[in-house]
């Protein structure tokens, strides 16, 4: 029997809390996926056709770059909105308003959280 760092079964657990929400969640053309994954250091969000499978937008928190603090949000979780309002901005060039939301199994708040609301301010619905 193997020895399991804390490491290896936070990310085993995570895989299986997300495997949940895919259940769920599915992403079409016309309502894409909206997925999100969050490193120690940056954010990602993907906007993903399941019926096709394909990413149609992507984007991470290093491309979105330096911009404004938020009033009363750290440095991470404002860097988390801007990326989120980002992607919005790209999609509704794409045409794109409509998504469903998935959290990747991580907690619904924080970066996460950030990110989600900054989608929501750049004009997406989910």
């Amino acid at each position: 029997m193997g020895v399991t760092s804390k490491a290896a079964q936070r990310r085993k657990s995570r895989a299986r809390r997300h495997g949940r929400v895919l259940k769920k969640v599915r992403g079409t053309a016309e309502r894409p996926r909206l997925v999100v994954y969050r490193s120690l250091r940056q954010m990602e969000g993907q906007l993903v056709d399941d019926d096709r499978g394909v990413t149609l937008i992507g984007i991470s928190t290093r491309v979105a770059g330096d911009g404004e603090p938020v009033e009363g949000k750290s440095a991470k979780v404002a860097a988390a909105w801007r990326a989120g309002r980002a992607l919005a901005e790209r999609a509704r060039e794409k045409g794109i308003e409509k998504v469903v939301f998935d959290r990747g199994g991580y907690r619904y708040h924080g970066r996460v959280q950030a990110f989600a609301d900054g989608a929501r301010a750049g004009g997406l619905q989910f």
